[in-house]
Order: C-alpha cells, then sequence, then structure tokens
C-alpha cells in the first residue's frame, strides 16, 4: 500500500484527490509543515528536498507532484485519470501538469517563500515579490481561462489528473489577492471539483484537527 506525506494547503492536494480517485487503499500521513517537521531527518531521507508531496511505495519513495501525478494514473489505469493509450493527449496533460508545476506554482511562492531567490536581509526584495504576486497569479490565470481550461475538464470532455492539480493551484486564488471573479471557467471547474466525492474525502482528510 502506498503511503502519502501531505500537508494542508499545500500542492500535495492534488495527489491526495488522485488516490481517492482510484478507490484503492492508501495511507496519509500530515505533516506540519509550520512546526518544521518536513526537515526532520526521519522525512529527510524520504525526500531530501524538505517538501511535500512524497509517496512511498513499494519500489521507493516519489516526488514532485506530476510525477505523483502520471504514476497514480498509471498505475490505477481502470480509474481512467489520464489518456494512456494516446500519447499525443498523455504530453498534453503533461504539459499542462508542467506549467501549473514550473510557472503558476513559483509564481505563488514568490509571496511566501521569497527567500528560495534573494537573502533573507534582503527586505525589500522579498517585499518586491509579495507585492508582485497578485499581478503574475492572475496572468497565469488568464492564460489558463483563455487557451489551456477546455471545458468542463481541462482537457474537455476526459477527467484527469490534471483537474487535481488546477483545483489545488486555483484554491490559492483568493489568498494571492486574486478575485476568482474573473476567471469564470476556472471557477465553473472549482465548483465542478467540489461536487465529486473523491474531493470531498481529500478536503476532509486534510482539514481534519
Amino acid at each position: 500500500m502506498d503511503t502519502l506525506y501531505f500537508a494542508a494547503g499545500s500542492c500535495s492536494l492534488a495527489v491526495h484527490i488522485a488516490l481517492e480517485e482510484t478507490g484503492e487503499p492508501f495511507q496519509a500521513v500530515r505533516l506540519d509543515l509550520a512546526k518544521g517537521q518536513q526537515r526532520n531527518a526521519d522525512y529527510l531521507a524520504l525526500n531530501p528536498k524538505g517538501r511535500v508531496p512524497v509517496l512511498v511505495t513499494e519500489q521507493g519513495a516519489l516526488t514532485e507532484t506530476p510525477a505523483l501525478l502520471l504514476y497514480v494514473a498509471q498505475r490505477f489505469p481502470q480509474a481512467g485519470l489520464a489518456p494512456l493509450q494516446d500519447p499525443f493527449a498523455l504530453a498534453r496533460v503533461q504539459a499542462f501538469n508542467s506549467y501549473l508545476c514550473a510557472t503558476v506554482h513559483v509564481a505563488h511562492a514568490h509571496g511566501k517563500r521569497g527567500t528560495r531567490w534573494v537573502a533573507p536581509e534582503e527586505t525589500a526584495a522579498i517585499e518586491a515579490m509579495r507585492r508582485r504576486v497578485p499581478h503574475t497569479y492572475a496572468e497565469c490565470f488568464e492564460l489558463i481561462e483563455r487557451e489551456l481550461l477546455q471545458g468542463p475538464w481541462v482537457m474537455g470532455e476526459q477527467y484527469t489528473i490534471a483537474d487535481a492539480y488546477l483545483f489545488t493551484l486555483a484554491g490559492w486564488l483568493e489568498a494571492d489577492g486574486v478575485d476568482p471573479a474573473r476567471f469564470p471557467k476556472v471557477l465553473a471547474h472549482r465548483q465542478r471539483m467540489a461536487e465529486r466525492p473523491a474531493v470531498q474525502r481529500a478536503l476532509a482528510r486534510v482539514q481534519q484537527d
């Protein structure tokens, strides 16, 4: 049985949702990032990056959300979470997830983790990055709204792992100072996702005390 290490409010929710969608059993272990549990020696042995998510499988530990999502889709093909038999369609899913990981999530991180890019004492630079987030995060979602979200799901009629990932990052819009009303397709997608039982189960686990 696989074990997912997750944290509330993090991108690990996407993998959590994907695992719930399979209907297969898995273990979930919560980390408290505010308490620095991601830097404990035992956890760093699993993921030296000190981040979530981590999925521990029978073959070893896996990291990075796009990789974990694809692993879940491939390990449980009966769940139909990706167009595994269509190389072009699967590459489109991967392209979308890569954009979320490499660009959208990074835009968000500039608001909360500026010290990844500048020294802690460079307070002016950190504050400048923080002020920029509402603009850069909104720019990302303008592209998603206009070009990438096909509807009703990211890839069109087929629900995929990309939907779990988009739902997770779209959940950060308000906290990043972006009015989600600017993106009616994204909002409709977020509501559609919230109605899925797998999403509800994942959120309930994440929100547990």
